[in-house]
């Protein structure tokens, strides 16, 4: 895929998902650069770059995912050894950005840690950034650099379009947060959406789940952006059960699936769980409701493309 240009490439994974890299550097016939990333006896990261980067286009591919700030250390380390070595420009790949819920002061005194994340990696040496699906779109502007900003959707509502049959299907956002993703899902699915509304009737009653929709003898399908502990979306597939639905799918970009996240959705209602792998599952999350799809090739398009300074508009052309 990468042919003649005015800089060689040179394609760097951290450890934390392994799998991903090397399906990016298939996709663009390429092979993963050498770079040794260890330990000091004492804990401490070790990174050295076995190959030249003096003048080259780099990019580093690693998630932020757990264990959180292993990773990012990781990319930090990297990065600065990228710059420290003359990289004549060098994007950090970021499939999955850890901290990016910590947006916002919830309460006095509370830090807003995607900022810092992001200042961090911005004075590590990153010329640009890029990821997919952030937690709150408005960490893009958390940055001092450009963000090229990707979108799971198209491929999870491609997965879903097979299962589109008449009135019978529709959307649903688990949370009232979720709405503006769950409608453009719905949109491109031509089907009604429906929102699972959480409440609490009075202080320290336990929490209400209402359907604003009728779900009643629909296949539904849930969408967010990421599932953690799975809470979230487990009690929208039992308020979503208990209100008739016929069949309950749900998808999600980042598959978090901490703590009890794997036994709460083996117990659900839930018939099947689509995730993408900007986070590796270990063998002990691998159920068989729970079906994987890469985003290895929208990446290689966008690393492509950043290569050569085309439009990242095109990747959704098709």
């Amino acid at each position: 895929m990468i042919t003649t240009h005015n800089t060689e490439i040179k394609l760097f994974a951290g450890n934390s998902n392994m799998a991903l890299a090397e399906s990016i550097a298939k996709e663009l016939k390429l092979t993963l650069s050498d770079v040794e990333v260890g330990h000091f006896s004492d804990g401490e990261i070790c990174v050295h770059l076995n190959e030249t980067v003096r003048g080259r286009d780099v990019f580093i591919i690693q998630s932020t995912c757990a264990p959180v700030n292993e990773n990012l250390m990781e990319l930090l380390i990297m990065i600065d050894a990228a710059r420290r070595a003359s990289a004549g420009r060098i994007t950090a790949v970021i499939p999955y950005f850890g901290y990016a819920r910590q947006d916002r002061k919830a309460r006095a005194r509370d830090p807003i840690t995607a900022k810092l994340v992001a200042d961090i990696i911005t004075s590590a040496g990153a010329d640009r950034v890029l990821t997919m699906d952030l937690h709150a779109a408005q960490i893009q502007g958390f940055f001092d650099i450009p963000v090229d900003h990707l979108i799971g959707g198209p491929i999870l509502y491609k997965y879903f379009k097979n299962y589109v049959a008449g009135d019978d299907f529709m959307v649903v956002s688990p949370d009232v947060g979720s709405v503006s993703r769950a409608r453009s899902v719905a949109s491109k699915l031509n089907c009604p959406m429906a929102i699972v509304d959480k409440r609490r009737p009075k202080a320290n009653q336990i929490e209400v789940m209402n359907v604003i929709g009728d779900v009643k003898g629909k296949t539904c399908l849930m969408v967010d952006d990421m599932i953690d502990t799975a809470g979230t979306i487990c009690q929208g597939a039992e308020a979503l059960y208990e209100n008739g639905a016929k069949e309950i799918y749900a998808c999600c970009t980042h598959a978090v699936l901490s703590g009890p996240a794997i036994e709460r959705i083996q117990n659900s209602p839930i018939k099947k769980l689509v995730v993408l792998d900007t986070i590796p599952l270990s063998e002990e999350k691998k159920l068989d409701k729970i079906e994987v799809l890469s985003v290895a090739k929208i990446f290689a398009t966008a690393i492509e493309n950043i290569y050569f300074d085309k439009k990242m508009s095109e990747i959704y052309d098709n």
